[in-house]
């Protein structure tokens, strides 16, 4: 009897397909209670209606989106922050840079070194270790001396030290006051006679030999135009220096020697032999002068004799 009660209670196929009809994805039978579920849902935020075709995330979660705004905010703003870095930096540089053209003194230089001075589009650094000697406008004159530790040799340090030497003497040259600007240039020399340099991103400084390298001599002179002449002179270079600055220098013209051939050997040795052939051809033709000579005058004796 149990057995044929549970069966009398299940419900028939009819009946399950019209049950299933009304059930949505809220899990409610009632028309009305699902509408009120859908109204509760979508006030909180929480997806009621699946769409598979649909790129949304089925949970209704927005974290995709919230990451793809944060990150391009983030870089948004990183980018804002290195421009506006950018732009502070050099006004507070323009700022800061002495203007040796209008005021010279001890404090005036100093910053110049320390911070650089306007040269071409932009700005040209000095050396770190440096010493102000002298700055005075009624001497008229700029004495400094610093100390290259990026430099690795001759080449490297001439070349270095001629713009920098440029930019602070013209840029003090431009005041009607000061007449000349003495740059001298030190460098570290360790026992092998080789020049050192900072490491460690300059942090560590070499413990060499401070030995002077060269003196750029600024001078100024004034046209009767009312224009300047500016005149460059570099002393200090020793034998070594010199030596090694022009193995610098010719070393590439020595390698293309090497490659092409010396063509000044080459036309040297050509005109030797054409200098040398001219001379035979020379000597030929005095000879052959010389048998025409001799056949002439034999008829001329011989009448003689008769």
């Amino acid at each position: 009897m149990a057995k044929e009660t549970k069966k009398n209670n299940a419900p028939t196929p009819d009946e399950v397909e019209a049950l299933f009809a009304d059930v949505d994805e809220t899990g409610h039978t009632n028309a009305s209670k699902a509408r009120k579920e859908h109204k509760r849902r979508r006030a909180k935020k929480a997806a009621v209606e699946v769409d598979p075709l649909s790129g949304a995330d089925p949970s209704g979660s927005s974290i995709g989106e919230l990451i793809t705004k944060t990150a391009v905010g983030f870089v948004v703003v990183l980018l804002l922050v290195v421009v506006l870095s950018q732009v502070a930096c050099g006004v507070a540089r323009r700022a800061g840079t002495a203007q040796l053209a209008k005021g010279v003194d001890v404090k005036s230089v100093a910053s110049a070194l320390r911070n650089g001075v306007e040269w071409g589009n932009g700005f040209t650094q000095f050396p770190e270790d440096y010493t102000v000697q002298e700055a005075d406008e009624n001497a008229g004159t700029i004495e400094v001396t610093v100390v290259d530790t990026s430099s690795k040799d001759e080449m490297e340090c001439l070349s270095g030290s001629q713009i920098q030497a440029a930019a602070l003497s013209v840029n003090a040259l431009l005041n009607p006051n000061i007449k000349q600007v003495v740059y001298h240039v030190n460098v570290h020399v360790g026992d092998d006679g080789k020049f050192q340099q900072s490491t460690l991103f300059g942090f560590l400084k070499p413990t060499g030999t401070v030995r002077q390298f060269a003196t750029f001599i600024w001078t100024k002179s004034t046209t009767s135009s009312g224009g300047f002449n500016f005149n460059c002179m570099i002393t200090g270079l020793d034998a070594e220096a010199a030596e090694n600055l022009r193995e610098k220098v010719t070393v590439q013209s020595g390698i293309l020697d090497v490659i092409v051939g010396n063509t000044s050997t080459e036309s040297a040795a050509t005109t030797d032999a054409a200098t040398t052939d001219a001379a035979e051809d020379g000597d030929g033709t005095e000879a052959a002068a010389s048998d025409e000579a001799a056949v002439e005058e034999a008829p001329a004796t011989e009448a003689a004799a008769q």
